[in-house]
């Protein structure tokens, strides 16, 4: 329905009145005016999808959500650097997942360099781990918060997860009559979000960290190649999600940081080795911090006008040099193999004290193990498992980043079916989540048009920044912590895809609700 046309009705219920019409007429001018949009050709944008009003969640879950968190992104680290663990978990699913064994490849190549190489190629990882991660978690009805999956590449739209936040604080205040009208009835304090903020200060620590090592070297130096701190994205080419990832890199900007774009393809022979494994890139000096916002899916290192031996093969050395370099990397090719599927099952069917493997103490390993939803490997006996249990008892996932990876329902059997034994270990299985539907008919806006939702969902996403395995963010009383913000996705409990960009689902905040 269009804005200016008549009034919805969904179902019978009440029609959308001319105020929430109108409210929601200023959100989407406040979205655009503030950068959340998406791009759709090279001189227009359209806003995010969002809900008018926000989620609630009590304060004692939000604690214990932040409060834990951390810890995950604490396992992935420790995880992530234990390359012998890495391996041995990855290697049963390289027959059946083509992407995951050119991905082990390269994470072999990183840190098992071949002696017979030339010195200079055999060098060892030499980069600083910086592991930006989104936890995604649902609350189930029954069992509390559980992960659903973890997001160490391309662990995006945290600036969103803020600007939405501000969006709905700026309704309260600017349309108090819709709002009040679109909020459950226990409604209280909008939960802050700060995203953008602790994204660029864990960033610019990073940053800052490596560019302080070269100082001392390169003052002294007849050729030095100082430069102001610099953070290099890499992007995909003719992205659309650009305004989330400006965002980030405005901030940073305010901190005296040069920002640079670039994807695989334009890096491609641009990059050097300087003094003491600096990274150099062309026309622009040296690198402090290297992002990815590419490198989950095999298109990212495609390029038609490149020969190489293996499709992709030359855009892969790309990220392989990168890491060779003393500079900050998120995410490693070791962070993208410690957040895959794979890892995240193995890590959930594990006891508390094998979680200790993983730089945590006994304590800190029971409080992960009860944030880790039920997954288990396919087998022979796995259809059997499936028809023996309730029709949305599992969800079946394979490997693969972002949407349209996860299988519901009826279509499961049919899919386990399909597959060849070689290809079983790639899949698994997840206990599925039934988290309680907003108590009140929420109201979203998609593309200018309103959209009643009495069974509104929501996937809790939170990131985390760790440098080397430290939290990497200073709060406001001067402690280190490891939690930078939240991204809150909502959707339909009918619906199975519940992506802002690429699903049905709405940007969304959080509100207390006691």
């Amino acid at each position: 329905m269009s804005l200016t046309c008549g009034l919805k009705k969904i179902n019978g219920d009440t029609m959308i009145n001319d105020t929430s019409k109108q409210a929601s007429q200023d959100a989407i001018e406040w979205a655009l005016t503030h950068g959340m949009a998406l791009k759709t050709t090279p001189y227009s944008a359209v806003h995010t999808a969002f809900s008018l009003t926000p989620t609630p969640i009590s304060a004692a879950r939000y604690k214990k959500l932040t409060a834990s968190v951390g810890l995950l992104g604490k396992l992935v680290h420790f995880a992530s650097e234990d390359t012998e663990f890495l391996s041995e978990a990855i290697e049963p699913i390289t027959k059946g997942e083509p992407f995951f064994n050119a991905l082990l490849e390269m994470h072999r190549a990183i840190h098992q360099p071949d002696q017979q190489l030339t010195q200079q190629a055999a060098q060892s990882a030499k980069r600083l781990p910086l592991l930006i991660m989104r936890s995604d978690f649902m609350d189930d009805a029954n069992l509390g918060p559980k992960l659903i999956e973890f997001n160490g590449i391309a662990a995006g739209m945290g600036p969103f997860g803020q600007r939405v936040h501000e969006l709905h604080k700026f309704l309260q205040l600017q349309a108090p009559e819709a709002f009040s009208e679109w909020s459950t009835p226990t409604t209280g304090k909008l939960v802050a979000n700060h995203a953008i903020e602790n994204l660029a200060q864990g960033i610019a620590n990073a940053t800052h960290r490596i560019n302080a090592e070269f100082v001392a070297i390169e003052q002294s130096s007849i050729n030095n190649t100082m430069n102001a701190p610099t953070f290099l994205m890499v992007v995909q080419a003719g992205e659309d999600n650009v305004y989330d990832q400006h965002l980030l890199e405005h901030a940073l900007q305010s901190k005296g940081i040069r920002t640079i774009r670039r994807t695989f393809r334009e890096l491609h022979g641009k990059l050097k080795t300087g003094d003491n494994h600096r990274l150099l890139l062309d026309g622009v000096g040296a690198i402090d911090t290297v992002y990815l916002r590419a490198g989950y899916q095999y298109c990212d290192y495609h390029a038609n006008d490149i020969i190489s031996r293996v499709c992709c093969d030359a855009l892969m050395q790309t990220r392989i040099f990168i890491e060779q370099h003393r500079v900050a990397v998120n995410a490693t090719v070791s962070q993208q193999l410690a957040t895959s599927k794979r890892v995240q099952m193995l890590l959930s069917s594990m006891e508390p004290a094998a979680l200790t493997r993983f730089g945590l103490n006994i304590d800190e390993a029971i409080a992960v193990k009860e944030l880790l939803g039920e997954m288990i490997a396919i087998t022979e006996d796995s259809a059997a498992i499936v028809a023996n249990s309730s029709n949305n008892d599992w969800v079946l996932k394979n490997q693969g980043e972002g949407g349209g990876h996860c299988i519901f329902g009826d279509d499961i059997l049919p899919k386990i079916a399909a597959l060849e034994p070689h290809e079983y270990q790639a899949w698994s299985l997840m206990r599925r989540l039934h988290p309680t539907a907003r108590a009140t008919t929420a109201l979203t806006v998609r593309k200018g048009e309103l959209q009643k939702v009495d069974d509104l969902i929501s996937e809790n996403g939170m990131f985390t920044v760790h440098i080397n395995g430290e939290a990497a963010i200073t709060d406001l009383n001067g402690e280190q912590q490891a939690y930078a913000g939240y991204l809150i996705r909502s959707k339909s409990a009918r619906t199975t895809e519940g992506g802002v960009h690429s699903g049905m689902g709405v940007l969304d905040s959080l509100v207390f609700s006691d």
